[in-house]
């Protein structure tokens, strides 16, 4: 098995529904999404992937829909409240989950990957999703 990994940086907001503390607000983070793509057999070239081609898959994905704007949850009391603001509606992405770093990351690699990756024997195996330089949440498959 053969594996590369490339990361992408993004600015982006969201607000955790339920959270105790700070991040019950909305707020925003430089994020660091970092990926990782699997083949089982290299390309003619000698390559899973080029990372080119990782970059305009995935990382142009994030620049085009998340970079610098916010994640909501359809199930946040405020989504309701904001969309009403019709300025804002270019600025939210609703979401069919918690925008935790740990849903984020699974979101990306159960949706997001084979989306984006149909038509190649690539496989986007694991995310790990950077809030800050100090915390950061993966969501890998296990192919046991």
């Amino acid at each position: 098995m053969y594996q590369v990994h490339r990361y992408h940086d993004i600015s982006c907001g969201h607000r955790v529904v339920g959270h105790e503390g700070k991040c019950r607000h909305l707020h925003g983070h430089n994020y660091r999404i970092h990926f990782t793509c699997e083949a089982n057999n290299l390309d003619d070239v000698g390559r899973v992937i080029d990372f080119g081609d990782i970059n305009a898959r995935l990382c142009n994905w994030l620049e085009l829909y998340w970079d610098h704007k916010t994640l909501l949850w359809t199930q946040d009391p405020l989504t309701s409240i904001l969309l009403q603001d019709h300025i804002l509606l270019d600025s939210i992405v609703l979401v069919h989950f918690n925008p935790t770093a740990e849903n984020i990351a699974k979101h990306l690699v159960e949706v997001i990957g084979p989306e984006r990756l149909e038509g190649t024997n690539i496989r986007l195996v694991s995310c790990v999703v950077e809030e800050t330089r100090k915390c950061s949440a993966s969501y890998i498959i296990r192919n046991d």
